[in-house]
């Protein structure tokens, strides 16, 4: 092609410099020629049929005549590319309150073997405050023998007197702290969790005062309850999504684990009395129900990050919960 390209030029090139050759029986016109690099007004010849000039393709024919094949396959069906979604999250549908139920199931012992911790992925949350799996073990039976009324340890399960009020000391403690920075925020988001009936401050006071009035001496608040009340603090103050994950799971495992302790505590160590501590006026599911209504409305609002970062929260809450826990049986 490129010989041929430059034959062609050549061609044109003498074409252009050598006279017009003349035929007697003829007759002449005027026209306009043109060539690859000038053009002018000249003679030639009229025969028969008019003549043919021949001019060689540059480059910028061919790229046109390329792009015209190109534009006729784009005619042609193309097969699209699959769109990929991420992921889900368990409970994501529901909510973030499902979510940490989630984190919940994933931190207990089901029948001696440990559910599969990829129910919160490692790769899309941040790990820097992932549990060790040694705190995670110690979760799980915490949770398995106290707040979730497993099998297994439950049974050998022995409360102590000095150390169920040990756990209402620090309880109380931990429940003034939410309740208060929840009354006293000018956070806008703190505002659906006042009154909700969960509250269990008050009912701790009247239970310490009974056992005060049976000349059994009230500790002061031991070290559990104080790291998880500084803790809580400074995550009220540097973020609401984080601290109302505290907020919501302690009162979830009250409800869900509480009953447990109760029923063993009263047996044991109360002859059958039952504390303010365990008692709810009204229905306490749909109080709890309209909690996880508000909490997982403000959740649609929140980024998959911030959401990610909850579910943290929501393991270290177990975490500190279970520490105050097993103050019963110390």
């Amino acid at each position: 092609m490129m010989r041929l390209s430059c034959f062609c030029q050549h061609l044109s090139m003498d074409s252009a410099f050598k006279s017009p050759l003349f035929h007697p029986t003829t007759s002449f016109s005027r026209s306009q020629v043109s060539f690859p690099f000038f053009s002018f007004q000249t003679q030639y010849l009229t025969l028969n049929k008019p003549p043919t000039i021949l001019r060689c393709s540059n480059s910028s024919t061919i790229s046109s005549t390329t792009n015209g094949n190109n534009n006729n396959m784009a005619g042609l069906p193309v097969k699209k590319k699959r769109k990929r979604y991420r992921k889900q999250y368990p409970g994501e549908n529901e909510g973030i309150t499902e979510e940490m139920r989630f984190v919940a199931m994933r931190l207990r012992n089901i029948k001696g073997k440990k559910v599969s911790s990829d129910t919160v992925s490692d790769s899309e949350t941040d790990t820097e405050n992932t549990p060790s799996d040694q705190e995670k073990e110690e979760d799980s039976e915490t949770l398995k023998s106290g707040e979730n009324g497993g099998d297994g340890e439950a049974e050998t399960w022995s409360p102590t007197m000095e150390g169920f009020l040990k756990y209402l000391v620090d309880s109380k403690f931990v429940f003034n702290t939410i309740e208060r920075i929840v009354d006293e925020s000018d956070d806008v988001a703190y505002a659906y969790f006042r009154k909700t009936g969960l509250e269990r401050s008050a009912g701790l006071s009247k239970d310490l005062e009974w056992f005060s009035q049976r000349g059994l001496v009230v500790p002061e608040t031991s070290n559990p309850g104080v790291s998880y009340v500084n803790y809580l603090e400074e995550l009220a103050e540097k973020s609401a999504p984080l601290f109302l994950s505290h907020f919501y799971n302690i009162y979830f495992s009250h409800i869900a684990g509480g009953q447990v302790i109760a029923r063993k505590v009263s047996d044991q160590l109360l002859e059958g009395t039952e504390l303010e501590f365990y008692k709810w006026e009204g229905d306490v599911q749909e109080s709890l129900k309209d909690v996880r209504k508000n909490l997982n409305m403000l959740g649609e609002h929140w980024s998959r990050d911030d959401r990610n970062k909850c579910l943290k929260e929501a393991a270290k809450s177990f975490k500190f919960l279970g520490q105050i826990v097993r103050l019963i049986i110390l």
